[in-house]
């Protein structure tokens, strides 16, 4: 059976007259108080002359503040939810509205107010107003008595911070916040949204402690990686939960509210300052072209999509070799932008008719290629396939801009092509060289390639296997102790590679600042208490050895000496080197791919760099 109470709270919010009754209780009891006032000055006994000053203080003392109340929005508050702000705006307004009853009356002289009169009709009038409000807050508030709420803390007492708070407060769920811990001295012990301000992050350990804090919420979405991770390493060992606001990429305008907070995910802990993009300059190669994405429906490749679309291109081709990927892709892309022309291809990018049949057909403008077989292992034991694909693929798909008058091409290339140890790593070696090989045929057209590492969340990353091995206890398998990888988030990197295709002449070979190698061990260890267990203890971490085509660490320049900055700070250049005669690179190429068992040492003469174990 429902509490009266409950019951009585819910069937006032429903009321549809809501603002006509608050209204109509201030007037009655406003009125009240300044017959208070009167009565209590004359011991109960009114004059039939201090009975008419009644009658005109009490009309003018009500109305005035009936209409600094509805113009200062205080029926339009829902009271039964409303938190310390709004009681202090209604002291301001009642505040004015007093101020206004005196200067009228001593303009107009309406009434005679005795000074003891005035006193006590002010202040029983404030009394009997406020009370009320406070009234139809006690039915909510023993609702959420009733229920089990967790004493929830707000990291941030910043914008976000304070949105969330409101949000909380107006809409109380499952989390009762109790404070704000903010790292601005001046923040420090004032009162903001209703919520003191105990301390910084440094007294964040004791605060917890002493208040039972049962939940954090990080609301700092200008907050880089370090910042987040510093926080999070201090929260997880004291046993409470913590979610977070989305960064300011990820909201993108979004309104703040307990809906955006999410549970805190890897590549918040790993995540880097904000990649800043000249928007100009991409506009100008992007806006009203024809954009060509090889890979569309890949990890890289739809992100590149996506991000091209808010360019305004004229048209975009999507290219896939897997039907449903691109199916899935143009299903989100109608709804993000229904204007933009979508030509779906589904073809090999080794296919030469297919590819240029697409370009006589489109004629693109801009290509990124994308496509590519880049696991490693895989590849180990299907060389001519990786060759086929990677190397191949971007030959044909690069001779075709050519051909049809493309302005660039960029290649989305990897840290495994610098010194490779792997057949994925030399054949994308191989497509460096194989553009610049067709930078020479087609010096109209720019040829670029841009480099970077392994992406977090795309498809055959390390990241979805370990939460798989997580999901059925364990163990995570990490290849060795030491190994490490260079990371970046999937929207990063793509708005790094459209920035290096707006800045390269031809000829280029672009590397992003991928910042400081990340130990794959550790990762492991903070997926597994991201998922609330224990490493070794909960979920085992077993070492299984390194893979073939592996290495411990991967580079990103062959001589960091020839390296040079660009005029965006994360991306460096470096030229497209070929050891290889264009004839020469053909010829092996062709031959690696039409005979299988020569594919691995045609792909050692091509690419010198590769160190496997090969013979002639």
């Amino acid at each position: 059976m429902p509490h009266p109470l409950l019951t009585a709270a819910q069937l006032w919010r429903r009321t549809a007259s809501h603002e006509f009754l608050v209204a109509l209780f201030d007037f009655l009891l406003l009125s009240l108080a300044v017959y208070l006032g009167y009565a209590i000055r004359l011991s109960l006994f009114l004059p039939p002359l201090f009975l008419t000053d009644c009658i005109h203080a009490a009309l003018g003392f009500s109305g005035t503040a009936l209409v600094v109340f509805a113009l200062g929005g205080q029926y339009r508050v829902l009271w039964s939810q409303a938190g310390f702000e709004e009681y202090l705006r209604f002291a301001k307004l009642y505040g004015l509205a007093v101020l206004l009853f005196l200067l009228g009356n001593l303009v107009w002289r309406f009434a005679l107010l005795p000074r003891t009169s005035l006193a006590i009709l002010i202040f029983s009038g404030f009394v009997f107003c406020n009370g009320l409000r406070i009234s139809w807050r006690l039915p909510h508030g023993l609702s959420s008595a009733l229920a089990a709420r967790q004493r929830t803390l707000i990291v941030g007492a910043g914008e976000a911070g304070i949105l969330l708070a409101r949000d909380l407060i107006r809409n109380p769920g499952d989390l009762l916040p109790i404070a704000f811990i903010d790292d601005n001295p001046q923040k420090i012990g004032k009162r903001i949204a209703g919520l003191d301000v105990l301390g910084s992050t440094e007294s964040m350990t004791k605060i917890i402690e002493e208040q039972g804090i049962k939940v954090v919420l990080i609301a700092i979405p200008s907050a880089h990686g370090q910042k987040i991770r510093s926080l999070y390493d201090r929260l997880a060992p004291l046993g409470v939960k913590v979610r977070i606001l989305p960064s300011l990429r990820e909201l993108a305008g979004g309104n703040i509210s307990v809906t955006r907070l999410r549970n805190v995910k890897l590549e918040d802990l790993l995540g880097r300052a904000p990649v800043s993009i000249d928007l100009n300059a991409i506009s100008d190669y992007l806006r009203g072209r024809s954009v060509l994405v090889t890979g569309a429906g890949g990890s890289i490749g739809s992100e590149i999509v996506r991000q091209v679309i808010r360019n305004t291109p004229k048209e975009m081709i999507l290219l896939g070799h897997g039907e449903q990927s691109i199916y899935l892709l143009l299903e989100s892309l109608q709804r993000l932008s229904p204007s933009i022309p979508l030509h779906p291809v589904i073809a090999d990018v080794a296919d030469e008719t297919a590819i240029d049949n697409l370009f006589q057909i489109w004629k693109p403008q801009v290509v990124f290629h994308a496509a590519a077989h880049k696991h490693v292992p895989l590849m180990e034991s299907c060389p001519r396939e990786a060759l086929r694909v990677n190397a191949l693929g971007t030959r044909t798909v690069a001779r075709a801009a050519g051909r049809s008058g493309a302005e660039r091409v960029v290649l989305i290339s990897t840290d495994k092509a610098v010194n490779p140890s792997s057949v994925m790593g030399a054949t994308k070696r191989l497509a460096e060289k194989v553009l610049k090989q067709e930078q020479q045929r087609y010096p109209a057209t720019a040829f670029m390639a841009v480099r970077f590492g392994n992406v977090l969340g795309s498809r055959g990353s390390v990241v979805p296997k370990f939460e798989l091995q997580i999901a059925s206890g364990g163990p995570v398998t990490v290849t060795a102790p030491e190994m490490k990888r260079y990371f970046m988030l999937i929207p990063e990197a793509v708005s790094l590679v459209i920035q290096a295709g707006a800045m390269g002449h031809g000829g280029e070979c672009f590397v992003l600042d991928m910042g400081e190698p990340v130990c794959i061990t550790e990762m492991a260890e903070l997926l597994i208490r991201l998922h609330g267990y224990e490493p070794y203890r909960d979920i085992p971490i077993v070492f299984t050895g390194i893979r073939p085509g592996e290495k411990l660490e991967e580079e990103l320049f062959y001589n960091p000496s020839s390296v040079h900055p660009t005029a965006h700070p994360k991306v460096f250049s470096a030229n497209l080197n070929s050891f290889l005669q264009p004839d020469d690179l053909d010829e092996l190429l062709e031959l690696g791919v039409a005979r299988p068992e020569l594919a691995l040492s045609m792909l050692c003469k091509m690419a010198p760099e590769y160190r496997p174990d090969c013979t002639d």
